[in-house]
């Protein structure tokens, strides 16, 4: 399965504050809005999500027909395609994609230990 570039999505109380630790680190911002309460930070190949009030928890996020700079990739599996390979595979989903539709769309699952797992297509 082609699951499309990977981050970490961090749940954050104060964005600011997390944004200025991180770019300690050598991250820049490359996407989100602070007013919306969110940003997207890269290092290198390396990204993460910085996610103030807007869920519970820290989550693996694939984005599929995304490289890491947000751009399309030419070829990818929809996150359609993802859901029936992992149901076949016995993998439950906490949150299922309406296979009606096309576009963006997103599913969650959890690992065996419970780390939340988010594949999320934007386009």
């Amino acid at each position: 399965m082609k699951l499309g570039v990977f981050s970490i999505s961090l749940s954050v109380k104060d964005l600011q504050k997390s944004k200025d630790f991180y770019e300690k680190l050598g991250f820049t911002a490359m996407g989100g809005n602070m007013e919306q309460n969110y940003l997207i930070m890269k290092n290198g190949s390396t990204l993460i999500g910085l996610f103030q009030a807007m869920f519970d928890g820290n989550m693996l996020t694939f984005n599929p027909g995304w490289d890491e700079n947000a751009q399309n990739l030419e070829s990818f599996d929809d996150v359609r395609v993802i859901q029936k390979n992992l149901k076949e595979s016995g993998v439950e989903l906490e949150k299922e994609a309406d296979e009606t539709t096309s576009g963006p769309e997103h599913i969650f699952l959890k690992d065996p230990d419970g780390n939340m797992i988010l594949i999320d297509q934007h386009r």
